[in-house]
């Protein structure tokens, strides 16, 4: 099976979460033998070129069908930014299913040893210092092409000052296999 056609099978899987939450019907295919294999994905909800949720899971620890399923539902009822989806807003909204690898610790003993490590548009980082932790998808380099931007703004997102550094912060990336109804 080719990548694309995964990848549409994880479109419509996700879809049709969200719509049976809403009391709707979404067909989708859920049969296929790589789906119970352990997966990490995030969903990300648009609605025009507006984030209208993003939730997902950074280690794979369940089936992937039940992990698309998961933040598929959590994206659209249980993201904190944003009011539950609301039935009329299903059709306008474009549904994206980033597929994880596995983390890779990033050495960082200083921020610009960490800089250094990271690849502006190929990777997504996990950023974490004590209980504050953030990711950020590899999809943000497009509004954020530069690194110091990029990590100054992940600090923010964990609740730490931009200019924040300690020699015990953890970073990681990952990459990610990317499709989206609105390709």
């Amino acid at each position: 099976m080719s990548d694309e056609a995964r990848g549409e099978i994880l479109l419509d899987i996700a879809r049709a979460a969200i719509a049976r939450e809403l009391g709707r019907t979404h067909a989708s295919a859920e049969d296929a033998s790589w789906l119970r294999e352990p997966g990490a994905t995030f969903v990300t909800l648009r609605q025009g070129e507006r984030l209208r949720g993003c939730i997902g899971t950074l280690k794979a620890h369940r089936p992937l069908l039940e992990d698309v399923k998961a933040n598929a539902r959590s994206a659209a009822f249980r993201d904190p930014r944003f009011p539950p989806l609301a039935v009329d807003e299903l059709d306008r909204t474009h549904v994206e299913v980033s597929l994880l690898s596995a983390l890779e610790q990033v050495l960082s003993g200083t921020e610009a040893q960490a800089l250094a490590q990271l690849r502006p548009g190929l990777d997504g980082v996990v950023f974490e210092y004590g209980y504050h932790q953030s990711t950020y998808l590899p999809q943000v380099w497009e509004d954020l092409p530069d690194p110091v931007e990029f990590l100054a703004t992940l600090k923010q997102k964990a609740g730490l000052p931009p200019d924040f550094w300690d020699p015990d912060v953890k970073l990681a990336r990952y990459t990610v296999s990317k499709w989206s109804e609105d390709a």
